[in-house]
Order: C-alpha cells, then structure tokens, then sequence
C-alpha cells in the first residue's frame, strides 16, 4: 500500500512553501511518527512525519517551492521495517572482530576493527551496548550522516595532507600539517529572508531611536528566591524574569498607551489590550510567540503560557496564530550574556523592550556606595509615532514596578497612596 504525505498548511494566508531538509534519504525504510523532514514557511517551520512505516519516497527535494497540500513523500508499507524485537540475536554479531591494543606506556582508549578492511572503530563500551540491544555495524550506521561535497573534499584534503607529510619527511621532520580549507554554502531559509527583508524595512521605514535605563534587580531577585519553591510545588515551573517584565509593561501602558499604539496608514491604532510578543531563540531562528492580554492575565499565568509557547516553538509545533499580531515585544539578550544592546523594532509595532545581563555594579544608594545586581533596558521606538516623554517615562515606570514589585499588585500606583484612597 502506498501512503501519500502532503505538504501540511501552516496557516490560512500562506498557499506555498518551502522543503527546508529531509531529514532521511530517498529509499529509507522509516516507521510510523518517525519525523522526515521539514517544511518552512515566512513564518514558521513545521515537521513531517511518518503515518505508517515502511519505504520512503522522496517526491519534493530538499530547496523545492510547493503547494500546500501538494504530494512531498510516498510511503510503501509494504516494505515496513523490523522491529527491534523481530531481529534475531545472531544478527548482532558483529564479523571478524579484532583487538587491536595500544602501544605501551600509552594511555588510550580501548579501540576494536570492525572488519579488517573497513577503517571504522568501535570501542569496547559501544560494543557490548551493540550486542546487548541486538544491533549490528549496519544498524548503527545507517541514517548517522549523509555523505556531502565537504565530506569528500575534507578526505582528499586530509589525504593530500599526509602524503604532502610523508615527502616532506626526508626534508624536514618539523613540517606542520596543512589543515583543510573548507567551507560550508546552504540555501537561506524562507523564514531566514523574511527576516532578513523586515530587519531592513525597519531600517529604512521607521524613525527608530533607543533609549536606556538601568534597575536595580536587588529586591525582585529576593522576592523570587525567597518564594521559588513555593511557586514551583503550585505550579510546577519556575518563576522567571520575563513574566514578571511582562506584567510590569503591560501595567506601565496603563500610563503610556502611546507605547502600544501602531500606525495604519495616515491613522492611528492605540489597543486596550496588550499582546506581547516573547522572543525565543530556536534551532531555526528567533520566533516571537505572542502571549495574548497580558494587562488581564496573572504573573503565574503568563509564565505558564510562556513555557508551553516557547517549547512549541523549540519543537517546531508552534502555529501561524500563535505566531501573529503582538502589540509590543520584549527580547532578552541578557540570557546569551549580552550586556548592552540596541533592540530593533518588530513591525508593526512601535516599541520594543530589550533585557540585558545582570551584573553586580556599585552604585550610590542613600549617599552610600554599595554593590547591587544590575540590569541595563533598552527601549527602542518609533519616533513617528512615541514622542521622547513616553518612551522615557514608559522605561522609567517600569524601572519602578520592577524594584519595587508590591506595585505590580496596585495597577503601579503607590500602596500607601492606594491604601489611604488617594
């Protein structure tokens, strides 16, 4: 029977696609959920997997544009590959095995042949895992790596290499090798251009400025520390910096809605709701899951939210939807060690925040010099659109809903001024 597997959509507007990679090659016996490949889109990356196993048949290759729905991949079940459990214990063996020792007075790795004529290596420990799980050489092998251009250009460089090593030898003994002048060229990816075009067009669309500030993360820190177990027995995550980032822009609009406003044509949109978009590193590039009515939503909720967002989008599950609209955006650099950064505009928004490593710095409080953890913002914004007092008086507000967090429980209004009503 054959099984046709066609090119999944990633959302209502996108008729067309891309094959980023097959992750198996043309004739590969697969089993069922066994994932084969990717498809990508301007905005997302989604996987395609097995229904049934058997024989696969690529019908798109890899770099090819298709048509939603269109044909990517037969499978013929027919040629459905055995199991574990069918192999029979003597398919194990491996042939001709053969110790080979290590010289003397060397301390090395226990190394055996494989078969006298193949130069690959399995060591001893890999070795009994292969009889005790029943699989042989070509078990292992099978499907590791495909053999490319620099695989074999690397070979001859390698072998030229020592040839060149051994004539040399007569003429000098201290020769360096040559090492191997390679390098890799790969197609940019669908989502990789559309980013590349949107960097650009904010660029040159947008009057985009930056403006800075420093907080002091002393008492969020001791806040988190002292009730992390607390959260974790309740929620079953750990509490993170970027919700409660979150909660504070979503509360610092309240007095800046201009933050959260977009330009449509010769109008102006200004939301009552703040969606903000999360910036997440993946293996395919930055994506921005959008947590929806953040002003509405609890600092354990968002972190919730953002978890189960993020590992969709590390997993390459992540919808169109979830990856559309936003009305502002937070990025962390501080997670990659960034110290100081200039954020760039996510369109069409007007405004991005951007989080920075922790360091400890000395800074003067109350007269005194004193060592505290400190965290540089930066807020970059569209000029056009946020004049100089918002942006700087959106940073300064959330500067001082983060050091002191009881105001996030008071719409980011003084408690002692909430307390006596005025």
């Amino acid at each position: 029977m054959i099984i046709e597997i066609k090119v999944p959509t990633p959302g209502e507007s996108i008729t067309e696609v891309e094959i980023g990679k097959w992750i198996v090659a043309d004739g590969d016996l697969v089993e069922k959920d066994q994932e084969l490949g990717e498809v990508e889109s301007d905005k997302a990356t989604l996987t395609l997997s097995a229904s049934e196993s058997g024989q696969i048949k690529i019908v798109i290759p890899e770099g090819e544009r298709a048509a939603v729905g269109a044909i990517a991949c037969t499978i013929d079940t027919s040629k459905a590959p055995e199991t574990k459990a069918e192999k029979p214990a003597a398919v194990a063996k491996v042939a001709a095995v053969k110790e080979v020792a290590a010289p003397e007075k060397v301390s090395a790795p226990e190394v055996v042949a494989v078969k006298e004529e193949s130069n690959v290596k399995v060591t001893s420990v890999a070795k009994k895992m292969m009889e005790e799980y029943h699989l042989s050489m070509e078990d292992v092998l099978s499907g590791l790596h495909r053999i490319s251009k620099g695989d074999i250009e690397a070979v001859l460089a390698s072998t030229s290499s020592a040839t060149g090593a051994l004539a040399g030898a007569s003429v000098s003994s201290f020769a360096e090798p040559v090492e191997a002048r390679t390098e890799k060229r790969e197609k940019m990816t669908s989502l990789r251009r559309k980013l590349s075009q949107r960097l650009v067009a904010v660029k040159n669309e947008t009057a985009m400025l930056t403006t800075f500030n420093e907080i002091d993360m002393s008492r969020v820190m001791e806040m988190r520390s002292k009730l992390q177990t607390k959260f974790v027995e309740k929620y079953g995550l750990k509490l993170g910096f970027m919700s409660l980032f979150s909660k504070a822009v979503a509360e610092a609009m309240q007095f800046h809605p201009a933050i959260n406003a977009q330009i449509d044509g010769e109008e102006i949109i200004t939301p009552d709701f703040v969606d903000i978009g999360i910036a997440v590193q993946t293996p395919k590039g930055l994506m921005v899951p959008i947590i929806r009515n953040c002003e509405s939503k609890t600092i354990a909720g968002i972190e919730i939210e953002l978890k189960v967002l993020a590992e969709k989008a590390r997993s390459k599950k992540i919808s169109v939807e979830e990856l559309t609209g936003g009305t502002f955006t937070i990025t962390n650099g501080g997670t990659f060690g960034s110290l100081l950064s200039t954020p760039i505009i996510n369109p069409p928004q007007s405004a991005i925040l951007g989080m920075h490593n922790i360091v400890d710095r000395p800074v003067a409080v109350n007269g005194q010099v004193v060592i505290r953890p400190m965290m540089y913002v930066a807020l970059s914004y569209d000029h056009r659109i946020i004049d100089g007092k918002d942006s700087v008086g959106f940073l300064v507000k959330v500067k001082e809903l983060i050091e002191n967090p009881e105001r996030l429980l008071t719409n980011g209004r003084n408690p002692e001024e909430v307390l006596l009503g005025l």
